[in-house]
């Protein structure tokens, strides 16, 4: 079972694993209620989960314990280790691994990945993302380009013209 939010797994996950789509952890409970329980069964009792680095697991593993799953495996130092440690020919991981960083996505051996982030809503963009009319750098994405106000947009242009300039002003410190 994939313990992250949908986001997260939507830029890689382990073959064959049960998605939450869960936007938050806080909905991760009736998740479990609404969802796990009843794709259990009395000889089924028995669970495998594995998150970013292992934090989220402890705590919904705990969840898990309390609610009757009677066993509850975690991926010992989580997807990164994982990545870390298993050569691509083999691993059952499919896809990249998002991590709360700049970096926004991981590979194996821990090298940074192709996702960028939407800097208005921070949720992970591909390339195909970055090529749809709802894309415009620091304002929307495909994700959010109908979740905001026209003067949230407005200053999410002014910040990214600010960026621009930023940037403008760095590389022409750098060749000075």
């Amino acid at each position: 079972m994939d313990a992250r939010n949908y986001y997260e797994h939507s830029v890689g996950t382990f073959t064959n694993s049960i998605q939450p789509n869960t936007k938050s952890f806080r909905e991760f409970p009736e998740w479990v209620d609404q969802e796990l329980k009843p794709m259990m069964n009395e000889k089924t009792k028995k669970i495998a989960m594995f998150c970013t680095g292992g934090i989220r697991c402890e705590k919904a593993s705990s969840y898990l314990l309390k609610e009757g799953f009677e066993e509850v495996l975690q991926l010992q130092g989580g997807i990164q280790k994982y990545l870390q440690e298993v050569k691509p020919e083999e691993s059952l991981w499919q896809g990249e691994c998002f991590v709360f960083d700049d970096r926004v996505s991981l590979q194996h051996g821990l090298i940074e990945g192709d996702f960028d982030m939407c800097h208005a809503c921070r949720m992970p963009i591909d390339e195909n993302d970055k090529v749809s009319e709802h894309f415009i750098e620091g304002v929307s994405c495909p994700n959010c380009y109908n979740l905001h106000s026209e003067e949230r947009k407005e200053r999410f242009v002014e910040r990214q013209k600010q960026i621009e300039l930023a940037k403008q002003r760095e590389k022409e410190n750098l060749a000075i």
